[in-house]
């Protein structure tokens, strides 16, 4: 409709392809999530472009474990 602008689509389940900065914009209550993986550093530039599961490699992340606490931080919230 005119004068509508454009909505950003948020997913409803966090996927290790998306990045971390557009994760962290929508679901504001995943930062402490990602902090307690020893991801505190969330506004370098490489969380802008990286992606969750790039993220967890550089970090020694165990992946599946960090995407099942992120999906459950943001369930949490709805």
């Amino acid at each position: 409709m005119a004068g509508e602008g454009t909505k950003k689509v948020v997913p409803l389940q966090i996927t290790r392809d998306l990045s971390i900065l557009e994760v962290m914009q929508a679901y504001p209550q995943v930062r402490e999530v990602f902090s307690r993986y020893g991801m505190g550093c969330l506004e370098c530039m490489g969380a802008m472009n990286e992606t969750i599961a790039g993220g967890a490699r550089s970090h020694g992340v165990n992946l599946e474990d960090l995407l099942e606490d992120l999906n459950k931080a943001i369930k949490s919230q709805e």
